[in-house]
């Protein structure tokens, strides 16, 4: 609203009557607002006094009113003090900067902006934003609540149709972010990211029932927690993340400030009661194991994102304590007394109680407990210790653990100084359990099992495993009475645990995508059982029994399917998956010195309690890695691109009025890389013959895309595109055929694509290189021989700094001109990665793997020189060990896995020991003949080793086309041409089909200029039937491109070839001799 503007002194006559009028006004005006707060003081007395006169009246007792006095004066008390710390609050996040620099540092929260932590970044850029767009989420928020969640409420009763929102109103003060912490090196395919967010503000929503002239509300909330964002899958393609999943690892803490009948929450008890339960409804669906998950592409797994395996489990051993302190005391302190404790443990939502222990201030309970882990680092386990009383149990004291330092230790046996306590320690020993995906070990952790000492008589046996179980969607389920549509939900049970899922309603064909875990004591002797039901449990509309068993002759230990449900209608059926996993102690990976927590391991709202060792752990260094699953998991997909046909000519001349060719190229985009063929001019059917090798991770909805353009001076001019789906490559494994070019009239592209098997038998080596050096392609690539996983877990025994401080370690890991980094670990000379890499082989007998350790990668800490022929000797052809480091003191060593994998192409495996002949392509009628890789050797001329023979030799391949009615000749490359002068010759082929000698039978190649091994990789294209072709004499002539001044010979080589004695129609592909005959 605009304002008026002030009367000056030169105004006028009507200027100056105002303030008069103005003047008078005012008496009357204040008058009206002291006889206004008259009678509201007058009547809060009355409202006061009414009480005691009524209690009077009636002959009520005097105590009913101390009573209704004593719950007034909570009431104001609880709510005085919640307006306090949100006034305090809102009063810090205003003046940050000021308040920050006049007192000291009492917690992480409280840092400005301008203070930087090298683990967790302050995001001020992330706040103007959220400041600036406020108002419009206000907006947003205010439609959501009067449009569509009003409408909702009062459908679901008839109490509820006359609610509405009165009032929303987000206020001036936005959430804050006051700190990021991000974490990308657990797993290659997700970005985590942690944000420890803040709210203090003056956000204000009234709702009234009018029907009832009742009045609610909130005014002014707090809300502080780690919100952890998850972006995965990480996939090739827009955009570019798959899913985001929130969630709080830990309850935030939440303080709301009440209005109108709401006010009565404020009232002690209820006070504490109302936030628990607002509480309870937040971790339902935000607070671990609960998640939000929203899928930005189509074909996930929802329910596998929502609910993923645990990132491991782990065993408490609840032993003991010491040192309490005495509560019991008698006689008002007089005699002192002990207690009777017992511990609460948590981890998440999983809580745990153990029995109380009387009289005794060390106690021994002996307990074990398993909680499901799903984040580390991040989820904590909390243990408060209680004195048991008849009415309001003690605080004895309480201790935190991150559960990332049991991961890492694998095995813990210490004793844990409590906090909040004048004295007491507690004895924990902790165990981080593998999940398997393998039986192989089952018989080895039921033997485990048997020897762990359970105590108490309601204590559940250990756990040899867990199952997960993902409930997708069922079809065709039986109807009700009256041809109704059902309510299912399904229930699974194990044993003696039963969990149940959500109601789908009026449907018979409902979607669940829920997830249910349970511990496995022995998988060889239990069953799931599913029922599904209607939501009144009575009517059953069908059920299923798995024997566990099944799982564990399955592949990894999981199943994937639809199953048939009994008892139900002839189609119904249920879509499950099931994985089971082994719970596996790594001993081998048990740490030698007790664990710390690193620097950037703790917590913005909480530090973590780092153990006092009363016990001197007998454990022993690692003596392998432990990578993750998923470590050695990548592939390689090998692309040629051969040739196209039949594109469109863009190049027209003359204004159109004489049309030219094109000059096409291909762009190959596939995992975030691309690549670009060579541009072949003045050419519709171009013959490309390039390689290109990609290492991938399997991700869903992953795509290859060949995008096909003729190159101008200007802008190129596009000629089709071809999609091609990952997940179909893998499952083919080997794809040799044509493909028609989408978007555009006319066009086909020739590919050769290989999701390239892996093994790991060393006898296959000299046939895979044999077969390597054979290839030709005209972009000079050799296929790999092999891939290279570089795992790097931890170093020991580093020499420190020229200052005597410890070092901030970093290695980096090169192998020729591919190099990577690991993260630099601060101010340690044991430290730890756990960083996975992976490198292309094309000579395992001469590459060299380097890894160089250094400070901040500047002073050199060590380093190691790995040739990658060593591998080749071991066992699977892995190196797993600690290796000593050069350059560093005698006790410095590296523990880092590295395994080689043999990229074994079916091609390969189907080529002979020495020459061999490879189908070409020969259009789409013989591409079942191109999928079988046949290979036939051929009676002619050469086929010998160059190398050996010291030759002039012709690479050549001719094939005939069913389909097309067409001989296809391919002049590939040459090698060990003669010169006749000082410089290499300048390199062209022409060739003729005897016995015509015509235009139409004649052709040659482009000339190759300086080269004893040119590089043609160019196709020629006969029309004629078979029979025609059969009858033919190819005859080939190597020529040296000299002008007709020279003295040079233009003849380099001849070659004369009966088709009559080739398999054309298989085709054949081979180097032959050349004849040294006189020009």
């Amino acid at each position: 609203m605009q304002k008026e503007p002030m009367p000056s002194d030169d105004a006028g006559p009507s200027a100056s009557a105002a303030p008069e009028a103005g003047d008078s006004a005012l008496p009357q005006e204040s008058a009206g607002k002291h006889a206004v707060s008259v009678l509201w003081s007058f009547g809060k007395c009355v409202g006061a006094l009414l009480p005691v006169y009524l209690a009077g009246y009636f002959g009520f007792s005097i105590s009913l009113v101390l009573f209704g006095l004593l719950v007034y004066m909570g009431w104001k008390h609880s709510r005085d003090g919640k307006l306090a710390r949100l006034q305090s609050s809102m009063y810090f996040l205003e003046n940050e900067q000021d308040v920050t620099t006049t007192r000291v540092f009492r917690s992480k929260r409280e840092l400005p902006a301008w203070v930087n932590f090298p683990d967790v970044e302050k995001v001020e850029w992330m706040n103007k934003i959220l400041q600036q767009a406020w108002p419009f989420i206000g907006q947003y928020l205010e439609k959501l609540l009067v449009e569509t969640i009003a409408p909702s409420i009062r459908a679901t009763s008839a109490h509820l149709q006359t609610l509405s929102f009165t009032k929303v109103d987000l206020g001036d003060k936005a959430m804050k972010v006051v700190g990021v912490k991000a974490y990308t090196e657990h797993d290659k395919r997700q970005v985590i990211l942690d944000l420890y967010i803040s709210y203090a503000g003056d956000v204000e929503i009234n709702v009234e029932v009018k029907k009832y002239f009742c009045k609610a509300g909130v005014k002014g909330i707090q809300l502080h927690g780690k919100l952890r964002v998850i972006l995965e899958p990480l996939i090739g393609d827009v955009p570019l993340v798959g899913a985001i999943t929130m969630f709080f690892i830990r309850r935030p803490k939440l303080d709301i400030n009440w209005t109108g009948m709401t006010n009565l929450l404020d009232i002690p008890g209820l006070n504490a009661m109302s936030d628990t339960m607002i509480m309870d409804a937040i971790a339902s669906f935000l607070v671990l194991p609960n998640r939000l998950t929203v899928p930005l592409v189509a074909n996930l797994h929802v329910a596998q994102l929502r609910s993923p395996l645990p990132r491991g489990i782990v065993r408490i051993h609840l032993l003991e304590a010491e040192d309490l302190a005495a509560k019991d005391n008698y006689m008002k302190g007089v005699i002192s007394g002990k207690s009777d404790p017992y511990a609460v443990l948590r981890v998440g939502t999983q809580t745990f109680t153990s029995h109380h222990v009387d009289n005794n201030l060390n106690p021994q309970w002996r307990e074990m407990y398993e909680v499901i882990v799903h984040e580390v680092p991040g989820q904590e386990l909390e243990l408060e210790v209680f004195d048991k009383d008849p009415d309001q149990d003690d605080f004895l004291g309480r201790m935190k653990l991150d559960l990332g330092i049991v991961k890492k230790a694998v095995l813990l046996d210490e004793w844990y100084t409590l906090k909040d306590a004048p004295s007491g320690q507690v004895h924990l020993k902790l165990e981080w359990l593998s999940l398997l995906p393998s039986a192989e070990r089952l018989s080895e952790v039921l033997e485990r099992n048997k020897n762990i000492t359970i105590y108490g008589k309601t204590a559940d046996p250990p756990s040899a495993a867990i199952l997960t179980v993902y409930l997708d969607r069922a079809q065709d389920l039986p109807f009700k009475k009256g041809n109704k549509d059902p309510n299912p939900v399904v229930q699974i049970s194990v044993q003696d645990t039963t969990k149940e899922s959500r109601t789908v309603y009026t449907t018979n064909n409902p979607v669940w995508e829920d997830a249910f875990t349970f511990f496995i004591q022995d998988p060889r002797k239990q069953d799931i059982d599913i029922q599904v039901k209607d939501d009144d449990r009575a009517l059953s509309l069908g059920s299923l029994s798995i024997p566990m068993s099944r799982l564990l002759s399955s592949a990894e230990l999981s199943m994937d399917q639809w199953f048939q449900l009994e008892k139900s209608g002839p189609a119904s059926r249920i879509y499950i998956t099931a994985m089971l996993r082994v719970l596996w102690l790594n001993e081998e990976a048990i740490l030698t010195t007790p664990v710390t927590p690193l620097p950037g391991d703790g917590d913005i709202e909480s530090e973590v309690s780092s153990g006092v060792s009363k016990v001197t752990p007998t454990l022993k260094r690692p003596e392998h890695t432990s990578p993750d699953s998923n470590f050695a998991s990548e592939g390689v997909l090998r692309i040629h691109l051969v040739e196209a046909q039949s594109l469109i000519a863009k190049d027209n001349l003359m204004g159109g009025m004489v049309k030219g060719k094109s000059d096409p190229y291909v762009k190959i985009r596939v995992g975030g890389l691309a690549f670009k063929s060579q541009v072949i001019k003045e050419n519709l059917n171009p013959v490309w013959n390039e390689l290109y090798e990609v290492i991938l991770t399997q991700l869903p909805g992953q795509e290859v895309e060949f995008d096909l353009y003729d190159k101008d001076i200007d802008q190129d001019d596009f000629l089709g595109r071809v999609k091609v789906s990952l997940r179909d490559l893998i499952s083919a494994q080997f794809t040799d055929q044509w493909y028609t070019l989408n978007d555009v009239k006319s066009g086909r592209i020739h590919l050769v694509l290989e999701w390239v098997p892996k093994v790991s038998d060393p006898t296959r080596f000299e046939q895979i290189l044999h077969y390597n050096y054979q290839q030709s392609y005209l972009n000079k690539t050799v296929p790999s021989a092999a891939l290279l996983f570089v795992y790097i877990e931890r170093a020991h025994g580093l020499p420190l700094k020229k200052s005597g401080k410890e070092p901030k370690a970093g290695a980096e890991v090169s192998l020729k001109n591919v190099s990577y980094r690991t993260k630099v670990v601060n101010r340690s000379t044991s430290p730890q990665w756990d960083e996975a890499f992976h490198f292309l082989i094309h000579s395992p007998t001469e590459d060299t793997l380097i890894v160089k350790l250094s400070h901040s990668w500047g002073q050199a800490l060590g380093s190691l020189v790995l040739p990658v022929r060593e591998l080749l000797d071991e066992k699977d052809l892995v190196l797993d060990r600690w290796f000593s480091l050069d350059g560093a003191i005698p006790e410095s060593q590296i523990l880092l896995r590295a395994e080689l994998k043999l990229l074994d192409s079916k091609l390969a495996q189907c080529s002979e020991a020495e020459d061999s002949s490879h189908v070409i392509p020969s259009g789409d009628a013989d591409a079942e003949a191109n999928r079988e890789l046949r290979h036939r050797s051929v009676p002619v001329q050469g086929g010998e080793d160059a190398s050996s023979t010291g030759k002039a030799q012709v690479k050549l391949s001719v094939a005939y086309s069913s389909e097309e009615n067409r001989l296809a000749i391919t002049v590939h490359a040459c090698r060990n041409l003669p010169s006749y002068s000082k410089d290499p010759p300048d390199t062209y082929i022409s060739f003729i089909l005897l016995p015509d000698k015509n235009r139409n039978t004649k052709r040659k190649t482009s000339v190759k200029k300086k080269s004893f091994k040119p590089e043609f990789s160019e196709r020629f294209d006969f029309d004629m039937s078979l029979e025609e072709a059969k009858q033919k004499h190819l005859e080939v002539s190597v020529k040296n491109s000299v002008s007709f001044m020279s003295r040079e010979k233009e003849l380099l080589g001849k070659l004369q070839l009966d088709l009559n004695q080739l398999d054309l129609k298989t085709g054949v592909s081979q180097w032959y001799d050349l004849s040294r005959e006189s020009n």
